[in-house]
C-alpha cells in the first residue's frame, strides 16, 4: 500500500468537476484507491464519495492506493490535483 499527502491547490477545491476527473482518472487503475481528508475516507472511483470529502482549497488531502499499479495510481491523481484540475 502506498500513501501520499498533497494539498489542494485550485480555487474551488473538488466539487462535481474535479471530482468527475479523479473518479475518471482512479477507474482507469485495479488498485483500490482512496482518499481521505479530516478522517473522512472516500472512495475515489466515486464522485460522491469524494464531493462527502468537502476538500477545499488549501485542505490537505491523504491518497492511499493497494494493488499492482499503486505507484502509478498515486502518480495520475498527484499529477491530476497539482495541474489544478486544468481549471486555470
Amino acid at each position: 500500500m502506498m500513501k501520499k499527502e498533497i494539498v489542494i491547490k485550485n480555487k474551488l477545491g473538488i466539487h462535481a468537476r474535479p471530482a468527475s476527473s479523479i473518479a475518471k482518472l482512479a477507474g482507469n487503475y485495479k488498485s483500490n484507491i482512496t482518499i481521505e481528508k479530516d478522517g473522512i475516507v472516500a472512495n475515489a472511483k466515486s464522485i460522491m464519495d469524494l464531493l462527502i470529502l468537502e476538500a477545499d482549497k488549501n485542505s490537505s488531502i491523504f491518497i492511499f492506493a493497494d494493488g499492482e499499479d499503486e505507484k502509478s495510481a498515486i502518480s495520475a491523481i498527484t499529477e491530476l490535483i497539482e495541474r489544478g484540475f486544468d481549471e486555470e
